[in-house]
C-alpha cells in the first residue's frame, strides 16, 4: 500500500510534467502546506504560479462487517494563481476558469494513473468523493480550487506476528 511519501513523490511529478506548471528546483511551483497557511497568506518569496499545492490528509477506517478492512484518506490539493487586483473579478475569474482546467487535466492523469500497475498510489482514487471549492486570499492576491479527494484502499487486516514480542498464554490456575 502506497504512503504518504509516495503521494508526495506523485503529485510533485504532476508539477513538474504538466506544461502549465513546470516546477523545478529552481522555478518552484510545488509546495507542501495546509489550507490554513494558504488563506492566511503565502507567506514565501520563491513562489511561482500557478502554484500545486498538496495539503496533508487525515484516514479513517471502514470495517464493514466482513474480513475486508478498507483506509479511507481524505485530503486535498489546491491550483493557485495570482491576480493584480483582488477587487477585479474579471480577472479573477480567468484565473479560475484557467485553473479549473489545469484541475481537470490532472483529475484526467490520475484516472489515466489508475490504470497502471506502477502507479499503485492512486490506483484506488475514488472520483465519487471529488470535491471542489473556489478559494481567494486578499493578502496575497491569491484565487485557487482547492480540490478534495479520497483514496480508499485494502489495509492488512491479518496480524503480522514478526512484529510482535512473543506473549506467553496463561491457562488460569
Amino acid at each position: 500500500m502506497a504512503n504518504f511519501s509516495d503521494l508526495i513523490t506523485y503529485f510533485e511529478n504532476i508539477a513538474r510534467n504538466h506544461i502549465e506548471i513546470s516546477h523545478s528546483e529552481t522555478e518552484k511551483h510545488f509546495f507542501r502546506m495546509e489550507l490554513d497557511e494558504v488563506l492566511a497568506g503565502v507567506n514565501r518569496t520563491d513562489v511561482n504560479y500557478p502554484m500545486l499545492i498538496l495539503e496533508g490528509y487525515g484516514f479513517n477506517f471502514t470495517d464493514n462487517r466482513s474480513d475486508n478492512i478498507l483506509k479511507n484518506r481524505e485530503g486535498a490539493f489546491i491550483l493557485m494563481g495570482y491576480v493584480n487586483d483582488i477587487s477585479d473579478y474579471n480577472a479573477i475569474h480567468q484565473q479560475w476558469d484557467y485553473l479549473e482546467e489545469i484541475g481537470d487535466d490532472i483529475l484526467a492523469k490520475i484516472k489515466a494513473d489508475k490504470r497502471n500497475p506502477e502507479t499503485r498510489v492512486v490506483r484506488n482514487f475514488d472520483f465519487n468523493h471529488v470535491e471542489a471549492q473556489l478559494i481567494m486570499n486578499e493578502i496575497g492576491n491569491n484565487v485557487g480550487i482547492r480540490f478534495r479527494y479520497i483514496i480508499t484502499s485494502p489495509t492488512p487486516g491479518d496480524v503480522d506476528q514478526e512484529k510482535w514480542l512473543k506473549q506467553e498464554t496463561s491457562g488460569g490456575s
